[in-house]
């Protein structure tokens, strides 16, 4: 049927079906609008026409890889938003703060210090520094999605097209549809990073090492937001969040393996999420275009990512003791560093919550990508970390950094005690070990059928 005698009363089905072939065939005449409603974009005539032009290079583009460099562009068109360019007063307390920091880490912590001087950051600027580390997390994910979109649409694309015709249209399709849907995901996720640049305050602030090693920052526009509403001197503010942020960057300089074993882990985690193709299937049968809502919540409330699997939620356990370690040494290392602030308390209290509770970003980007990067256990990783501190001192304590298999675990963490047994040698003597074998060999005995 020639496509301008098609009734206007089709059913939203064939219209759908419609508007992918004449994408697929390279008409891009399509209303700019919906697809930005599908795109999960706010229908912004700037944003409509960067869509556009993103989605034809797509359809140009020969090759079969995410053009990541579409949400850096993304990512940093939000972040320049708003931006409040900060007084040299302020930079210059920022810069005084970062070294009264240092001076106050040194007496705590054995941990030296790093190698590269902390830096003061823009909000683009943090967007540009962290987005490999944000691509690398969301990469398994977003190929998931391209290759599940590749299929299922295909298949109710061309399902009762004549045969003559299939041939041209599926020519090229799969890879095309990968380059759509990789853009569509791109574009998302520099959404998610733009909005985070204004709610983080720090390098470290989300508590994976988003910066490369050696490297500390602050943003000051986002410290001054922090600091409103707080009825605290904005120089405590400071003061506090850059001894955090030098506590953690030097914790990843000292423990060196400690932050490609922490990403390798997240990249493990994330390459097992699957998508959910029954749901997509659903969509695209049933999507209405003058109703894009339906698509767009489906991609941003995570409804795509089925329910984790027992190893996902085992790798997630991990993964989440692992950060909970992390920031709780943090915590209690910056706690020791800022006994002469009077609002240290406080201020810490506020970070705590912050960090529970996590900002609109973080929760769009564990949707998007199916993993939360909140500590679940950090106040119980606090307590023991000061546990430790109180038994054998701040040497011992930074000593556990020193090598993968003597990092506490989440069993250390429920019985700091045992854990400061055995640092301190209180460990169980031979008695005990021999009556803890000769039980086993009793228990084994027990439950092992007679032979006749």
């Amino acid at each position: 049927m020639p496509e301008d005698s098609r009734d206007d009363d089709s059913n939203p089905e064939d219209e759908f079906r419609d508007m992918l072939r004449d994408f697929l065939a390279g008409n891009t005449n399509i209303d700019p609008a919906k697809l930005a409603g599908a795109a999960g974009l706010p229908n912004d005539p700037e944003m409509v026409a960067q869509l556009i032009a993103q989605l034809q290079n797509a359809l140009q583009n020969s090759g079969d890889g995410i053009n990541w460099g579409l949400a850096l562009e993304q990512a940093k068109g939000i972040a320049g938003r708003g931006t409040v360019v900060s007084l040299p007063a302020e930079r210059s307390a920022l810069e005084q703060a970062f070294h009264v920091a240092s001076l106050w880490l040194d007496e705590v912590t054995s941990i030296s210090e790093l190698t590269e001087a902390p830096r003061l950051m823009s909000r683009q600027e943090w967007v540009t520094a962290t987005m490999p580390v944000w691509t690398q997390l969301a990469e398994p994910v977003a190929g998931s999605i391209a290759n599940s979109l590749t299929q299922v649409l295909n298949e109710s694309t061309f399902e009762g097209v004549p045969s003559e015709e299939v041939g041209e249209m599926i020519q090229g399709a799969s890879r095309l549809m990968r380059n759509v849907g990789g853009t569509l995901f791109a574009m998302q996720l520099g959404q998610v990073v733009g909005q985070l640049s204004s709610e983080v305050v720090s390098g470290g602030d989300i508590g994976i090492p988003l910066l490369d090693d050696q490297h500390a920052a602050i943003l000051p526009q986002n410290v001054l937001g922090f600091s409103t509403g707080l009825d605290i001197p904005v120089d405590q503010v400071q003061l506090y969040l850059a001894v955090r942020e030098l506590a953690h960057a030097r914790l990843f300089r000292h423990a060196k393996w400690l932050r490609l074993q922490l990403l390798t882990s997240i990249t493990e985690f994330a390459k097992g999420i699957r998508i959910d193709t029954s749901r997509l299937e659903e969509l695209a049968s049933d999507f209405d275009p003058n109703n894009p809502e339906e698509l767009r919540e489906a991609m941003t409330s995570g409804a795509l990512i089925p329910p984790k699997t027992d190893d996902q939620l085992a790798a997630l356990g991990r993964l989440e003791t692992m950060l909970a370690l992390i920031e709780g040494w943090v915590d209690v290392v910056t706690a020791e560093a800022t006994k002469r602030l009077p609002s240290s308390a406080a201020i810490a209290e506020t970070v705590r919550r912050r960090r529970a509770s996590g900002g609109p970003a973080e929760s769009a980007f564990a949707t998007l990508v199916g993993l939360e990067l909140r500590p679940r256990r950090l106040r119980e990783a606090a307590a023991m970390w000061q546990a430790v501190t109180d038994a054998v001192g701040n040497d011992a304590r930074d000593e556990l950094w020193s090598h993968p298999d003597l990092v506490p675990t989440g069993e250390d963490i429920d019985d700091p005690a045992a854990l400061v047994a055995r640092i301190t040698g209180g460990a169980p003597g031979p008695d005990d070990v021999d009556q803890a074998i000769e039980d086993l060999l009793n228990d084994d005995t027990t439950d092992r059928p007679h032979e006749d």
